[in-house]
């Protein structure tokens, strides 16, 4: 039986949040342990209701020796950070799978700097002791894409698919759907449009592609929208597809804006059909933001899957602030993309790194020979986006988490000796294809490890370590220390 967690004492959990991001940010290896005077909170499973989150198998330390490649594709989703947060402003834990760190991480904003020169985005690096564990180091990795002006403002041309099914009655869903799209609306300008696709037992165009000026218009339609009967989830995108590229912009954003709490349940049900439609569209520019609502009946796994297909970000909006966020403070971040197929490929060096692993970002991994391949798909970046990766690094020759296996028959035993000259750890490389091209451009930029204390660490360091410790927390990750 699928079960959840609840605290007994009211108002605990934020307190024991702040405790740990704070003992965090300031450089302590402990800020949660046993031998300081802690009082435990005793928890009691709950029945979690019907939301649904897909099993995340977390990453395990790899061997250099054996894997000395790991490639992944860029996250700019942030819906898992909201909805945790949902589940402990109830004093509830959250279901583990529900809690995916790098969207935790990438929740905040990062002080990185602005890009220059040819590429849209920098590329920061920087390594320190591990507050968790002081026996390892961490990597941190931070992209910031490039800024856009508001008199660079680029035409927006907007399909609002919205799920206007009988799961989507509450006060938490539809009405502040509703409440979210006019804040959405007072950010586009005289040369956007938008256009309305509803869809429950079928799919319908509420309002066809209009002129943004026309508020009153986009407003009226919107407020005529109520919830009431099946999910015919399937048809609804793909006829969002087709609204959006019939009104193409050729030099503008193209983006289907999908308004659901996730439960298709007729049309085209399975995840393949609807994902086959997305990929098509895709690889035409066309990219899709998925906005999460409500609770209770949430189908979280879905709207990631099909986020993750279509050049796409995922939020999940539990309030009217967090929509303020999402549609107005970061609208150029989560609305317009300046790069995609963005993936990053590290290659350790044995000398340095005895082990790695991948602090989040388990759905996103990528075989190592996708990397030089245009074919594959990977994540957008946003204007004025940051995206934030860690990996946590065992040192070479460090006794910790050392392989208990025999030695290999088969394989030459090679005695690498540091190269004391460059004092490389690794070396990150870099893909990403500049919007309205197909062939990809390639950066690859070596790390140096300054053996850095935590203390000496930046703020941007610190607090993406402690929010991605406090989400190993939640996971009760093996790994938390």
């Amino acid at each position: 039986m699928k079960t959840t967690t609840q605290i007994k004492s009211n108002g605990i959990l934020p307190v024991l949040t702040a405790c740990f991001l704070f003992g965090a940010c300031q450089g302590g290896h402990e800020p949660y342990s046993k031998s300081k005077d802690v009082s435990y909170v005793e928890l009691e499973p709950l029945a979690e209701g019907t939301e649904e989150y897909d099993r995340i198998r977390k990453h395990a330390f790899n061997s250099v020796e054996l894997t000395p490649l790991s490639t992944f594709s860029i996250d700019v989703d942030n819906a898992s950070y909201s909805n945790v947060r949902r589940y402990l402003h109830e004093d509830k834990l959250p279901p583990r799978d529900a809690v995916r760190i790098e969207e935790m991480v990438n929740y905040f904003n990062y002080n990185y700097p602005e890009p220059r020169g040819e590429h849209p985005f920098s590329l920061t690096t920087e390594i320190a002791e591990c507050p968790w564990n002081p026996e390892t180091k961490l990597l941190h990795i931070g992209l910031q894409g490039k800024s856009i002006a508001e008199r660079d403002h680029v035409p927006n041309n907007l399909v609002f698919l919205i799920d206007v099914s009988g799961s989507m009655q509450s006060d938490n869903k539809l009405p502040l759907l509703k409440k979210s799209f006019a804040l959405l609306l007072e950010r586009l300008g005289p040369n956007d449009r938008v256009a309305i696709v509803a869809y429950a037992g079928s799919a319908g165009l509420v309002l066809p592609s209009t002129k943004a000026s026309r508020t009153d218009r986009i407003l009226r339609a919107l407020d005529n929208l109520n919830a009431g009967g099946s999910t015919a989830g399937g048809e609804g995108i793909e006829l969002a597809y087709q609204i959006a590229h019939e009104n193409k912009m050729r030099s503008g954003n193209n983006r289907v804006i999908l308004a659901t709490d996730g439960d298709f349940n007729i049309g085209t049900t399975s995840r393949a059909g609807i994902l086959d439609i997305i990929a098509a569209y895709s690889k035409q520019e066309i990219f899709l933001t998925i906005c999460g609502y409500g609770m209770g009946n949430y189908k979280d796994g879905s709207m990631e899957e099909i986020s993750n297909a279509g050049n796409g970000n995922y939020f999940y909006i539990d309030n009217i602030i967090e929509a303020n966020k999402v549609f107005v403070d970061e609208f150029h971040a989560n609305m317009i993309a300046i790069a995609k197929d963005v993936k990053i490929q590290i290659e350790f060096n044995p000398a340095r790194v005895q082990s790695y692993r991948l602090i989040g970002y388990e759905n996103r991994v990528m075989d190592d020979e996708d990397f030089n391949n245009d074919e594959k798909d990977a994540g957008e970046l946003g204007a004025g986006h940051t995206v934030t990766a860690l990996y946590e690094i065992v040192p070479a020759g460090s006794p910790f988490g050392q392989r208990s296996v025999d030695a290999l028959k088969y394989q030459e035993n090679k005695n690498r000796v540091p190269n004391d000259v460059t004092g490389e750890i690794c070396t990150i490389k870099l893909r990403y294809k500049p919007i309205g091209e197909d062939e990809s451009k390639k950066l690859v930029i070596p790390v140096i490890d300054k053996n850095s204390s935590l203390s000496r660490s930046s703020d941007d360091f610190r607090m993406a370590a402690a929010v991605a410790g406090f989400g190993m927390l939640l996971r009760h990750s093996q790994h938390k220390g």
